[in-house]
Protein backbone atom coordinates (compact mmCIF):
# COMPACT_ATOMS: atom_id res chain seq x y z
CA UNK A 1 0.00 0.00 0.00
CA UNK A 2 1.39 3.63 -1.35
CA UNK A 3 1.49 5.35 2.11
CA UNK A 4 0.97 9.32 2.35
CA UNK A 5 2.96 11.95 1.16
CA UNK A 6 5.74 12.60 4.41
CA UNK A 7 7.01 16.37 5.15
CA UNK A 8 10.94 15.86 5.50
CA UNK A 9 12.95 18.06 7.32
CA UNK A 10 16.23 16.66 6.26
CA UNK A 11 18.82 19.76 5.62
CA UNK A 12 16.41 22.06 7.70
CA UNK A 13 17.64 24.36 10.11
CA UNK A 14 14.62 24.51 11.53
CA UNK A 15 15.04 24.75 14.92
CA UNK A 16 17.61 27.75 14.66
CA UNK A 17 15.72 29.95 12.35
CA UNK A 18 11.84 28.95 13.36
CA UNK A 19 11.95 28.75 17.24
CA UNK A 20 15.70 30.57 18.16
CA UNK A 21 15.75 33.30 16.02
CA UNK A 22 11.94 33.41 14.56
CA UNK A 23 10.63 35.19 17.39
CA UNK A 24 8.34 32.23 19.11
CA UNK A 25 9.94 31.98 22.40
CA UNK A 26 6.30 33.22 24.10
CA UNK A 27 4.72 29.90 21.98
CA UNK A 28 7.65 27.71 23.15
CA UNK A 29 7.09 29.06 26.98
CA UNK A 30 3.36 28.46 26.70
CA UNK A 31 3.53 25.03 24.87
CA UNK A 32 5.94 23.90 28.12
CA UNK A 33 2.95 25.07 30.44
CA UNK A 34 0.30 22.79 28.30
CA UNK A 35 2.94 19.73 28.81
CA UNK A 36 3.83 20.11 32.69
CA UNK A 37 -0.17 20.41 33.49
CA UNK A 38 -1.09 16.97 31.04
CA UNK A 39 2.57 14.75 31.60
CA UNK A 40 2.67 11.96 33.91
CA UNK A 41 5.28 12.78 36.33
CA UNK A 42 7.22 9.78 35.27
CA UNK A 43 7.01 6.48 33.23
CA UNK A 44 9.29 4.07 31.92
CA UNK A 45 9.19 4.26 28.11
CA UNK A 46 8.30 7.48 26.05
CA UNK A 47 7.60 7.79 22.32
CA UNK A 48 8.44 11.04 21.10
CA UNK A 49 6.96 11.21 17.61
CA UNK A 50 8.46 14.12 15.43
CA UNK A 51 10.63 15.48 17.84
CA UNK A 52 13.35 17.57 15.12
CA UNK A 53 15.72 18.81 16.80
CA UNK A 54 14.45 17.83 20.81
CA UNK A 55 13.38 20.84 21.95
CA UNK A 56 11.15 19.33 23.77
CA UNK A 57 12.46 16.21 25.18
CA UNK A 58 14.01 17.83 28.24
CA UNK A 59 10.49 18.20 29.20
CA UNK A 60 10.19 14.63 29.45
CA UNK A 61 12.94 13.99 32.14
CA UNK A 62 10.61 11.90 34.45
CA UNK A 63 11.02 8.98 32.00
CA UNK A 64 13.01 6.71 32.35
CA UNK A 65 13.99 6.54 28.34
CA UNK A 66 12.56 8.06 25.59
CA UNK A 67 12.82 7.12 22.11
CA UNK A 68 13.35 10.80 20.04
CA UNK A 69 11.65 9.79 16.33
CA UNK A 70 12.15 12.24 13.79
CA UNK A 71 11.85 11.40 9.91
CA UNK A 72 14.69 13.71 9.64
CA UNK A 73 18.30 12.29 10.65
CA UNK A 74 19.90 15.97 10.22
CA UNK A 75 17.07 16.37 12.88
CA UNK A 76 18.33 13.85 14.94
CA UNK A 77 21.84 14.43 14.69
CA UNK A 78 20.89 17.89 15.96
CA UNK A 79 18.86 16.26 18.88
CA UNK A 80 22.28 14.31 19.70
CA UNK A 81 23.92 17.64 19.87
CA UNK A 82 21.68 19.14 22.11
CA UNK A 83 20.77 15.75 24.41
CA UNK A 84 23.94 13.88 23.94
CA UNK A 85 24.52 9.84 23.74
CA UNK A 86 23.34 7.93 26.24
CA UNK A 87 21.44 4.98 27.84
CA UNK A 88 18.52 6.98 28.37
CA UNK A 89 17.85 8.28 24.35
CA UNK A 90 17.39 6.07 21.38
CA UNK A 91 16.94 7.89 18.41
CA UNK A 92 15.18 6.21 14.95
CA UNK A 93 14.72 7.60 11.70
CA UNK A 94 11.33 6.60 10.73
CA UNK A 95 7.91 7.08 8.95
CA UNK A 96 4.98 7.56 11.43
CA UNK A 97 2.73 6.02 8.83
CA UNK A 98 5.05 2.26 9.22
CA UNK A 99 6.66 2.30 12.95
CA UNK A 100 9.37 -0.32 13.33
CA UNK A 101 8.30 -0.56 17.29
CA UNK A 102 6.37 -3.74 18.72
CA UNK A 103 2.92 -3.46 19.50
CA UNK A 104 2.17 -2.39 23.38
CA UNK A 105 5.41 -1.28 24.13
CA UNK A 106 5.30 2.46 24.90
CA UNK A 107 3.45 3.40 28.10
CA UNK A 108 3.12 7.42 26.74
CA UNK A 109 3.75 9.42 23.95
CA UNK A 110 3.69 12.78 22.73
CA UNK A 111 3.42 14.18 19.09
CA UNK A 112 3.45 18.05 19.40
CA UNK A 113 3.09 20.39 15.76
CA UNK A 114 3.65 16.82 14.10
CA UNK A 115 0.14 16.41 12.75
CA UNK A 116 -0.94 18.99 10.52
CA UNK A 117 2.11 17.76 8.55
CA UNK A 118 0.13 14.56 8.03
CA UNK A 119 -2.23 14.03 4.90
CA UNK A 120 -3.69 10.93 7.14
CA UNK A 121 -4.35 11.64 10.35
CA UNK A 122 -6.25 9.15 11.12
CA UNK A 123 -3.88 6.47 9.25
CA UNK A 124 -0.88 8.32 11.35
CA UNK A 125 -3.06 8.24 14.64
CA UNK A 126 -3.80 4.34 14.26
CA UNK A 127 -0.09 3.35 13.82
CA UNK A 128 0.54 5.54 17.36
CA UNK A 129 -2.48 3.26 18.77
CA UNK A 130 -0.79 0.14 18.00
CA UNK A 131 1.93 0.75 19.93
CA UNK A 132 0.48 2.24 23.01
CA UNK A 133 0.02 -0.25 26.11
CA UNK A 134 -3.25 0.11 27.82
CA UNK A 135 -3.81 2.84 29.86
CA UNK A 136 -0.91 4.89 28.15
CA UNK A 137 -1.05 8.54 27.93
CA UNK A 138 -0.74 10.19 24.50
CA UNK A 139 -0.20 14.15 24.35
CA UNK A 140 -1.07 15.34 21.14
CA UNK A 141 -1.30 18.84 19.63
CA UNK A 142 -3.04 19.68 16.65
CA UNK A 143 -3.11 23.18 14.75
CA UNK A 144 -6.82 24.24 15.10
CA UNK A 145 -9.01 24.83 12.22
CA UNK A 146 -11.91 26.67 14.33
CA UNK A 147 -9.53 29.35 15.73
CA UNK A 148 -10.77 33.00 16.03
CA UNK A 149 -8.86 34.64 12.95
CA UNK A 150 -10.11 32.12 10.67
CA UNK A 151 -13.94 32.41 12.02
CA UNK A 152 -13.53 36.38 11.81
CA UNK A 153 -11.80 36.01 7.85
CA UNK A 154 -14.41 33.69 7.09
CA UNK A 155 -17.44 35.69 7.96
CA UNK A 156 -15.80 38.86 6.30
CA UNK A 157 -15.22 36.31 3.51
CA UNK A 158 -11.45 37.27 3.46
CA UNK A 159 -11.19 33.32 3.37
CA UNK A 160 -12.74 30.59 1.31
CA UNK A 161 -12.80 27.76 3.63
CA UNK A 162 -15.34 26.86 6.49
CA UNK A 163 -13.95 26.39 9.66
CA UNK A 164 -17.07 24.90 10.93
CA UNK A 165 -16.69 21.82 8.65
CA UNK A 166 -15.42 18.56 10.29
CA UNK A 167 -13.21 17.88 7.45
CA UNK A 168 -9.02 18.98 7.20
CA UNK A 169 -7.76 22.34 5.43
CA UNK A 170 -4.51 22.24 3.49
CA UNK A 171 -3.82 25.88 3.32
CA UNK A 172 0.00 25.32 1.84
CA UNK A 173 0.86 22.22 0.78
CA UNK A 174 1.33 19.25 3.35
CA UNK A 175 0.26 22.30 6.21
CA UNK A 176 -3.48 20.66 7.26
CA UNK A 177 -5.65 22.26 10.40
CA UNK A 178 -8.22 20.56 12.00
CA UNK A 179 -11.05 20.72 13.92
CA UNK A 180 -11.25 19.46 16.89
CA UNK A 181 -14.93 17.86 16.79
CA UNK A 182 -13.06 15.90 14.51
CA UNK A 183 -9.82 15.10 16.38
CA UNK A 184 -11.97 13.65 19.15
CA UNK A 185 -13.96 11.29 16.92
CA UNK A 186 -10.59 10.21 15.18
CA UNK A 187 -9.26 9.65 19.12
CA UNK A 188 -12.60 8.09 20.52
CA UNK A 189 -12.87 5.40 16.89
CA UNK A 190 -9.24 4.15 17.91
CA UNK A 191 -10.45 3.61 21.72
CA UNK A 192 -8.78 6.92 23.60
CA UNK A 193 -10.63 8.44 25.91
CA UNK A 194 -10.01 12.41 26.61
CA UNK A 195 -8.66 13.47 29.60
CA UNK A 196 -7.60 16.95 29.39
CA UNK A 197 -8.11 19.73 26.36
CA UNK A 198 -6.01 22.67 26.84
CA UNK A 199 -5.86 25.48 24.11
CA UNK A 200 -2.30 27.07 23.57
CA UNK A 201 -1.10 30.09 22.42
CA UNK A 202 -4.42 32.32 22.17
CA UNK A 203 -1.77 35.51 22.02
CA UNK A 204 -0.22 34.76 18.81
CA UNK A 205 0.22 38.00 17.25
CA UNK A 206 3.07 39.99 16.18
CA UNK A 207 2.44 43.15 18.18
CA UNK A 208 1.49 41.35 21.26
CA UNK A 209 4.77 39.52 21.07
CA UNK A 210 6.64 42.71 20.71
CA UNK A 211 5.42 44.92 23.13
CA UNK A 212 4.68 42.35 25.89
CA UNK A 213 7.73 39.84 27.05
CA UNK A 214 6.98 36.30 26.10
CA UNK A 215 7.16 35.12 29.71
CA UNK A 216 4.44 37.23 31.02
CA UNK A 217 2.51 36.03 27.63
CA UNK A 218 3.29 32.31 28.57
CA UNK A 219 1.79 32.76 32.08
CA UNK A 220 -1.38 34.34 30.72
CA UNK A 221 -1.87 31.90 28.52
CA UNK A 222 -1.59 29.27 30.40
CA UNK A 223 -4.38 30.94 32.71
CA UNK A 224 -6.33 30.67 30.05
CA UNK A 225 -5.10 26.85 29.14
CA UNK A 226 -7.67 25.15 30.82
CA UNK A 227 -10.82 26.96 29.10
CA UNK A 228 -9.95 24.54 26.22
CA UNK A 229 -12.16 22.12 28.55
CA UNK A 230 -15.30 23.85 26.92
CA UNK A 231 -14.51 25.87 23.90
CA UNK A 232 -11.28 25.55 21.60
CA UNK A 233 -11.16 28.55 19.72
CA UNK A 234 -6.94 28.85 19.63
CA UNK A 235 -4.63 28.13 16.88
CA UNK A 236 -3.28 25.42 18.96
CA UNK A 237 -4.83 22.47 20.85
CA UNK A 238 -3.61 20.13 23.17
CA UNK A 239 -5.31 16.93 23.97
CA UNK A 240 -4.21 14.11 26.54
CA UNK A 241 -5.97 11.15 25.87
CA UNK A 242 -5.54 7.39 27.77
CA UNK A 243 -5.94 4.12 25.94
CA UNK A 244 -8.24 1.78 27.05
CA UNK A 245 -7.48 -1.19 29.89
CA UNK A 246 -7.45 -3.66 27.00
CA UNK A 247 -5.08 -4.18 24.57
CA UNK A 248 -1.95 -5.95 24.49
CA UNK A 249 1.24 -5.27 27.19
CA UNK A 250 4.50 -5.96 26.21
CA UNK A 251 7.30 -5.87 29.09
CA UNK A 252 9.80 -3.40 28.16
CA UNK A 253 13.23 -5.02 27.39
CA UNK A 254 16.60 -3.90 28.89
CA UNK A 255 17.95 -4.40 25.45
CA UNK A 256 17.16 -1.53 22.32
CA UNK A 257 17.00 -3.95 19.71
CA UNK A 258 13.81 -5.70 20.92
CA UNK A 259 12.40 -2.77 20.82
CA UNK A 260 12.25 -3.03 17.53
CA UNK A 261 9.98 -5.13 13.82
CA UNK A 262 10.42 -4.86 10.78
CA UNK A 263 8.51 -2.20 9.15
CA UNK A 264 8.03 -4.37 6.05
CA UNK A 265 7.00 -7.60 6.90
CA UNK A 266 6.78 -6.93 11.04
CA UNK A 267 9.01 -9.66 11.94
CA UNK A 268 9.96 -9.07 15.49
CA UNK A 269 13.27 -10.20 15.65
CA UNK A 270 16.23 -8.23 14.21
CA UNK A 271 19.49 -9.33 13.60
CA UNK A 272 22.10 -6.52 15.20
CA UNK A 273 24.95 -6.32 12.33
CA UNK A 274 26.61 -3.34 14.01
CA UNK A 275 26.28 -0.93 10.62
CA UNK A 276 22.72 -2.26 9.82
CA UNK A 277 19.79 -4.05 11.34
CA UNK A 278 18.79 -7.45 9.40
CA UNK A 279 15.71 -8.71 9.19
CA UNK A 280 15.54 -12.20 8.54
CA UNK A 281 12.35 -13.23 7.70
CA UNK A 282 11.91 -10.69 4.22
CA UNK A 283 16.15 -10.03 4.49
CA UNK A 284 15.60 -6.46 4.64
CA UNK A 285 18.49 -4.53 6.31
CA UNK A 286 18.15 -0.88 8.07
CA UNK A 287 20.69 1.40 8.30
CA UNK A 288 22.46 2.37 11.82
CA UNK A 289 24.59 5.40 11.00
CA UNK A 290 26.53 6.86 14.64
CA UNK A 291 23.94 6.00 17.09
CA UNK A 292 20.55 6.80 14.46
CA UNK A 293 18.36 3.32 13.71
CA UNK A 294 17.22 4.36 10.04
CA UNK A 295 14.11 2.63 9.14
CA UNK A 296 12.77 4.74 6.08
CA UNK A 297 14.41 2.56 3.52
CA UNK A 298 16.01 -0.76 3.29
CA UNK A 299 19.42 -0.62 2.49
Amino acid sequence: MTNPPICNYEGSDYQQAFWEQGGRAYEDQAEAIALKKMLPKSGKLMLELGAGAGRNTPRYAGFERIVVLDYSTTQLAQAQERLGKSDKYIYVAADVYRLPFLKGIFDSATMIRVLHHMADAPKALSQIRKVLQPNAIFILEFANKLNLKSILRYLIRKQDWNPFTLEPVEFVKLNFDFHPKAIRNWLGELGFSIEKIRTVSHFRLGLLKRIIPAKILAWFDGLIQPTGAFIQLSPSVFVKAKTSKEGITKEIPLNVLELFKCPDCEYEKLQDKTDYLLCSNCNAKWQVNDGIYDFREKI
